[in-house]
């Protein structure tokens, strides 16, 4: 199934939250959700705000934006544009 963002819309992967840190493995109830993904699809834009970001662009973005979907066991989010605050270089 492929999935085509709309409008403004990016579809965003996000990086997967640390198992482990300094020898300590953490539980899945006490691990921080990831504020950074790998964007995998983009919508057009809209006639008052173009799609500035592409395919392939390491984001971050706020800790409760978007809309969790899951496809073929992957946990994406999608979210505006506008709710990305940053493009990691």
């Amino acid at each position: 199934m492929t999935i085509k963002p709309l409008a403004d819309r990016v579809l965003v992967l996000p990086a997967q939250a640390e198992e482990k840190v300094g020898g300590i493995i953490i539980p899945d109830t006490a691990k921080e959700k990831p504020q950074r993904g790998k964007i995998v699809a983009v919508g057009n834009g809209t006639k008052d705000e173009e799609m500035i970001l592409k395919v392939g662009d390491e984001v971050l973005y706020g800790k409760y934006a978007g809309t969790e979907l899951e496809s073929e066991g992957e946990k994406y989010l999608m979210m505006r544009q506008s709710d990305v605050l940053a493009v990691v270089e």
